[in-house]
């Protein structure tokens, strides 16, 4: 239906302007998380709290994280907005688009709480770094390596890399579609950075220090011209890192002991 989208007018931001929102929004996601962060335990096995805490920080992280490294898809999406509407024909804004990209990762949050509470709930020790801490982390962090090779993370990294093929071969009519579009470029994005997530739980969500890491990681796999062979490089990387969490974690630079009196233990126990 052409009547749930513009049509005639141009956008009315430009490419250059939704680079600089997009560029905003992750700094002040930034400057969201530090404050949300302090006095946060950093260390891993860090209780998530309550679900509407979590929730609100998990987004906040993603656009933080996210958002410059996606900036290439959304300015490929606003361009052909720009072309569309020069010749008269329907679009839909481009914030529905990263609309869609964001909520696809606020759905893996919703997974990857849950998760979290069935793993508790089977047995309380099993997230606790004193009990099974060291070598599950170690674990988690090796998985993710070995994930560096697989076939999935190559095409998912590929798209990631190619932005305008997407969005001229797959392109969706409509707020619906370009909700659908944020949707689907989401999964593949969560297909390509999965294991990086996987990693910052495993060594601390609540650490700055491993979501900058992170973040410069997943930026320079989709922006740099050598980010497939870095992709490669990682996977040895992480294994032999997450050998040394597994044997060694007191050894382990910027790696600390979750706090049992940090503020996020604190609202753990008092959430339902």
């Amino acid at each position: 239906m052409t009547s749930a989208v513009h049509t005639g007018a141009r956008p009315r931001l430009s490419p250059v302007l939704v680079a600089v929102v997009l560029l905003a929004g992750a700094l002040v996601a930034w400057v969201v998380t530090i404050e949300r962060m302090q006095g946060m335990d950093a260390g891993p096995g860090t209780h998530l709290g309550g679900f509407g805490w979590f929730l609100g920080v998990w987004v906040t992280m993603m656009a933080a994280m996210m958002l410059p490294s996606v900036a290439p898809m959304v300015l490929a999406f606003s361009r052909i907005t720009q072309e569309r509407s020069r010749r008269g024909r329907t679009y839909a804004p481009t914030w529905i688009f990263a609309a869609g990209y964001l909520a696809t990762w606020a759905a893996i949050g919703l997974l990857a709480y849950a998760l979290y509470r069935v793993l508790v709930a089977a047995d309380p020790g099993l997230l606790a770094w004193d009990e099974y801490g060291p070598p599950v982390a170690g674990g988690a962090v090796a998985l993710a390596g070995l994930y560096q090779l697989t076939p999935l993370k190559s095409v998912c990294l590929k798209h990631c890399r190619t932005p305008l093929h997407f969005v001229l071969h797959d392109w969706r009519e409509g707020y619906v579609g370009a909700l659908r579009m944020g949707g689907e470029h989401g999964a593949y994005c969560v297909g390509c950075c999965w294991g990086l997530m996987l990693i910052l739980f495993a060594l601390g969500v609540m650490s700055l220090v491993w979501m900058a890491l992170l973040a410069a990681v997943i930026f320079a796999e989709k922006l740099t011209p050598f980010g497939q062979r870095l992709s490669r490089a990682l996977a040895v990387v992480f294994v032999l890192f997450g050998i040394w969490v597994a044997l060694a974690p007191g050894s382990v630079p910027g790696l600390t002991q979750p706090d049992e009196d940090s503020p996020a233990m604190q609202m753990d126990s008092m959430s339902p």
